[in-house]
């Protein structure tokens, strides 16, 4: 299907549309089970014309099976949780379990993976914190098999319903779609911006966000975990934008007639054209 929504904003890449599905869509790309891999790559994929495909046995990272729905994959973390708490804060050299787990991973892992786990990715100040927020991030178990990224224009909406469609956006992109979040509704609180990882801000966020009565867009790529991991695939300036299905075709019935057809975005836009 096409969007007005990227037409107006000559979007760089595709925008994505999530989709949740019992049947693997063909010739779709997928990590491999057991293997590592950034979600994120697979958006950027998606982005430029590929379809992609995870299940509970292959997406990626931890942290990915948690942003994509597959529960509380976390528990499978190397040390158990406990150690992704200091992972994620100050790391896990300075307690006994975790010197325990490094023994036994680190001629299994990446030199990268090692130091962080050792000294902490530093996002959380400590691991009490980190625990508060994994407890209030809105971990959840989708009812499918697998979760698709597909381009939005490779998507048919009379056979498939997509989720989420996320836009990749530059700030005068993002500018707009914020703008364009508010344009028909009330209040001016109509996108969030929470803190996660990157995968998680275009999935589980989102899918909260989906099955709320007034559902909100949800901005993301402001973890730079996520940004360092698809810096090679994408440009360097670009964030997410994922909008819940229901919100995503209010959206688009009010491009027409908007601040999108006036003189300021008509600047922008020449400025945007690449």
């Amino acid at each position: 299907m096409k969007s007005k929504i990227a037409e107006a904003l000559n979007l760089r890449y595709s925008p994505v549309a999530i989709i949740w599905t019992d049947e693997k869509p063909e010739k779709a790309k997928q990590f491999k089970q057991g293997k590592w891999g950034c979600i994120m790559w697979m958006l950027a994929s998606a982005a430029k014309g590929k379809t992609a495909v995870f299940s509970k046995d292959t997406y990626g990272c931890w942290g990915g099976g948690v942003g994509l729905g597959f529960g509380n994959q976390y528990l499978a973390f190397p040390g158990g949780i406990e150690c992704f708490y200091y992972f994620l804060s100050t790391g896990n050299e300075q307690w006994d379990r975790g010197k325990e787990v490094v023994k036994q991973i680190e001629k299994f892992v990446t030199k990268r993976f090692l130091e962080d786990f050792l000294h902490g990715e530093g996002y959380l100040k400590s691991p009490e914190l980190v625990k508060e927020f994994v407890e209030a991030m809105p971990i959840m178990e989708i009812p499918s098999k697998y979760v698709a990224f597909k381009p939005l224009n490779a998507v048919a909406p009379e056979k498939e319903r997509p989720e989420i469609v996320i836009f990749l956006a530059t700030p005068e992109q993002l500018s707009a779609l914020v703008i364009l979040a508010n344009y028909g509704r009330e209040g001016n609180e109509n996108v969030t911006i929470p803190y996660a990882a990157g995968c998680q801000t275009i999935g589980i966020f989102a899918y909260k966000e989906a099955r709320s009565e007034n559902p909100r867009a949800v901005v993301g790529l402001t973890d730079i975990s996520a940004r360092e991991n698809i810096r090679k695939q994408l440009k360097k300036d670009l964030f997410s934008f994922a909008v819940p299905w229901k919100m995503f075709q209010e959206m688009e019935d009010n491009v027409e007639g908007s601040f999108l057809e006036r003189r300021t975005w008509r600047v922008l836009s020449g400025e945007n054209r690449t």
